[in-house]
């Protein structure tokens, strides 16, 4: 193999292990007391365990440190198709529910769940019928029957009509997290 070669392949892996849902690092700015040096960075190793939500959890969880900052900006800047959430909001949303299956590790689930969640509060879809599950970096959680759920890829949502799965959002969407949704929804109707 000649040196061109071993440098495409180098540079291919450290790409590689850079965009994969393995670590990301996380960067808040802490105030200095009375110091007239630069401020401080703290970081948030989101591949540290300490930080990661397993099993099942409450959403509001998201909207406190250290998951707050890339959840909150996150859902602020998506902006769904207003034409889509018109449709979805067409949907009669008793018969369903959804399951959330993220990382808090991963940057895929750091960058989609909260998108997600904002097509969600957009449509008005009741929050009692959202499950939220995080898993590890293995993809495993502590909740019963979880390997029976079938989770190769972070974030994967799970939409159910009558508890019955009609169909699955893995990592990224297809077209768009709300169009992908509403696909799914109308799907052989």
């Amino acid at each position: 193999m000649n040196r061109s070669t071993r440098l495409f392949y180098l540079l291919f892996t450290v790409i590689l292990f850079n965009n994969g849902c393995a670590t990301n690092k996380h960067a808040t700015k802490v105030p200095t007391t009375g110091q007239a040096s630069a401020p401080t960075v703290k970081t948030t190793d989101f591949s540290e365990q300490s930080t990661w939500l397993l099993g099942y959890f409450n959403p509001v969880q998201l909207s406190r440190p250290p998951y707050s900052e890339w959840y909150l900006r996150g859902y602020g800047d998506y902006q769904p198709e207003e034409s889509v959430v018109e449709s979805l909001a067409a949907i009669t949303k008793d018969e369903l529910s959804i399951q959330i299956v993220l990382g808090t590790w991963c940057p895929d689930s750091r960058r989609e769940v909260p998108r997600f969640m904002k097509i969600l509060d957009l449509w008005k879809f009741p929050g009692e019928q959202v499950t939220f599950i995080g898993v590890d970096n293995a993809k495993l959680s502590p909740v019963g029957d979880f390997d029976k759920m079938d989770i190769q890829r972070v974030p994967t949502f799970i939409i159910l009509k009558n508890k019955i799965e009609k169909g699955r959002i893995i990592e990224n969407p297809v077209t768009s997290l709300e169009q992908d949704l509403l696909d799914i929804l109308t799907r052989n109707e």
